[in-house]
């Protein structure tokens, strides 16, 4: 648990100060504005999909911004001893729990859900 919890810091603590995503603010409104339209949703593997169809500009954002949370997991992953797939579940648990209402989520295995 406590390795869990080491993952979960060092994932958030890296999406957040990561030089790649400071270069991302565009794509970022991009997919705010489509989860509050419904269209994306987080999903708790940690990485963002589509809910709905999406246009190409926020399926590119949604894309970009998946590849950076990529390194982001593999590089936590290789810090804390862990999977690049714990290091994401770990983080998407917690992108999830922050999702506002009436946002969309997406549980492991399961089906898309309005919060």
């Amino acid at each position: 648990m406590r390795n869990l919890k080491s993952v979960i810091f060092a994932g958030a603590a890296l999406l957040l100060a990561s030089p790649a995503f400071a270069d991302l603010a565009s794509d970022k409104a991009t997919v705010t504005a489509a989860k509050a339209a419904g269209t994306v949703g987080e999903q708790a593997d940690g990485y963002l999909g589509i809910v709905s169809s999406a246009d190409g500009a926020v399926t590119a954002a949604v894309n970009e911004i998946n590849n950076g949370r990529r390194q982001v997991y593999t590089q936590t992953a290789t810090k804390s001893g862990v999977t690049p797939d714990a290091a994401g579940q770990a983080t998407g648990a917690q992108l999830i729990a922050n999702t506002p209402a009436g946002q969309y989520i997406k549980p492991l295995g399961g089906a898309w859900t309005k919060k």
